[in-house]
């Protein structure tokens, strides 16, 4: 069974960067494309960002294309998302999951960490 476990969460001003980690054990990792995702409170669980399983090919919702950045290390087992220019929308519980395809479709991510919080203060 893979296990999902997110780090890097925090406390930032507006304007400020964080980078968050994602870090996989005990099953396939770099065959798997994958994603992020946040839900704030009272709010759906929105997609952030993608990535295939070679790190070449990546995609952003509307909402953060140009701030945020996902990126992969197959030899760690570890994705992350590096996220500058914060804004206080932006705060919310940031999942990492894996998919075996291209979409932003929850139900289509067969594992899921636990998240880590990130809270953006104006």
């Amino acid at each position: 069974q893979l296990q999902l476990v997110e780090s890097g969460g925090g406390l930032v001003q507006t304007g400020g960067s964080l980078r968050l980690s994602c870090a996989a054990s005990g099953g396939t990792f770099s065959g798997y494309n994958m994603g992020w995702f946040r839900q704030a409170p009272g709010k759906e669980r929105e997609f952030v960002a993608l990535c295939n399983w070679s790190g070449t090919t990546k995609t952003y919702s509307d909402s953060v294309r140009g701030r945020f950045t996902i990126s992969r290390d197959n030899a760690n087992n570890t994705v992350y998302l590096q996220m500058n220019s914060l804004k206080p929308e932006d705060t919310a519980l940031y999942y990492c999951a894996r998919t075996r395809g291209w979409n932003r479709i929850q139900s289509e991510y067969d594992y899921w960490g636990q998240g880590t919080q990130v809270t953006v203060s104006s």
